[in-house]
């Protein structure tokens, strides 16, 4: 990683502990943007069961993954709860799983205690494989020009330059591949495009809806507390997995009351995932998935959050140590309203 972080100095990109990144030249406005993904790592999952065995695994149906798309997976404990979320793409038989830098470990640590008796293996790859983000009206052109066959439908991806390029929500692409193949690539993309922050592409995830999990949120939501189910995120025809049991019964027997909302924050910085939501009456109606700043007074925010208190529009939404009110947002998706239904016993 030395290697990428010093060709991310010589442009100006400094990187904290997290893997967050800032840009400390000024950011010229270009048709296309480039976030250094240093915020995220990847692991790999190989052998001749990686499918069987993260079939058995994700809450995604990784069939489809294997067939060319890249999707959201959660990986879950016995209770239905998400230890892990990662982006799933394909690599020729094997398979590149993404995640938040600071839990990459432990996504990996779960994965292999389920290992023991597959013929798979996993391997932290974040050393070797860096990310791009590419955002912008021109980001498509920007990359055809670099000979990337484009991917035409969000969750599809392509092969190039020795990594995988996949269009995600928001008319955004991720770019994975080799550090040897990024270095000489985005010096060249840098005479026509600018590079961006990590704050920035957070801020473009929250407004796609996006869920991530972070260390303070491990085992504290369900797949579909985070709308995981809209991005194909959780498949209800595959089969088994770990705490498949719990993810099925609440979409087909039970309700659904915490969904995940967007709002808009007013303060000097982003509240950390975690912090929680109080209305005046009731403490802890929500919690805080994501959040980055879209000013230097304020941002925008995912949270796990009551339905009752979001949809109460006279409940003011607050922040712990905050009692600036937040303003509900909406989601560039609808929620399947039976979700909310309690089914009628027969």
């Amino acid at each position: 990683m030395m290697s990428w972080l010093d060709t991310l100095n010589t442009l100006g990109v400094q990187v904290d502990e997290s893997g967050n990144c800032q840009v400390s030249a000024a950011v010229t406005h270009t048709p296309a943007t480039i976030t250094p993904l240093t915020h995220l790592g990847l692991f790999d999952v190989t052998g001749p069961d990686a499918e069987k065995f993260l079939q058995g695994q994700l809450s995604c149906d990784v069939q489809l993954v294997s067939a060319g798309k890249s999707l959201l997976g959660s990986h879950c404990n016995i209770k239905g709860a998400m230890v892990s979320l990662s982006r799933i793409m394909p690599v020729e038989s094997d398979f590149w799983l993404r995640t938040e830098r600071p839990i990459l470990a432990t996504a990996m640590a779960n994965l292999k205690k389920y290992m023991i008796f597959s013929k798979a293996e996993s391997h932290d790859r974040s050393e070797e494989i860096i990310g791009l983000g590419f955002c912008g009206e021109q980001a498509a052109t920007l990359l055809s020009a670099q000979g990337f066959n484009i991917p035409a439908e969000t969750g599809e991806c392509s092969a190039g330059h020795e990594g995988v390029l996949i269009r995600v929500p928001g008319d955004r692409f991720e770019l994975w591949l080799p550090v040897q193949q990024a270095e000489p690539l985005l010096k060249t993309l840098l005479t026509t495009a600018s590079l961006a922050d990590t704050n920035s592409w957070k801020l473009q995830e929250i407004r796609s809806g996006l869920p991530s999990l972070q260390q303070e949120t491990l085992e504290t939501f369900i797949p579909q507390m985070t709308n995981l189910q809209s991005f194909d995120g959780v498949s209800f025809t595959k089969g088994c997995y770990t705490g498949q049991e719990v993810v099925t019964r609440l979409q087909h027997r039970g309700k659904l009351n915490r969904p995940m909302y967007r709002l808009a924050f007013t303060a000097a910085k982003p509240p950390v995932p975690g912090t929680a939501i109080n209305t005046a009456d009731r403490a802890g109606v929500g919690t805080v998935v994501s959040a980055a700043m879209d000013s230097e007074n304020g941002g925008e925010l995912l949270a796990v959050l009551l339905k009752t208190s979001f949809d109460d529009d006279s409940a003011i939404l607050t922040l712990d140590d905050n009692d600036q009110p937040l303003v509900r947002l909406d989601l560039p998706y609808e929620l399947d309203p039976e979700l909310f239904e309690r089914p009628q016993r027969l």
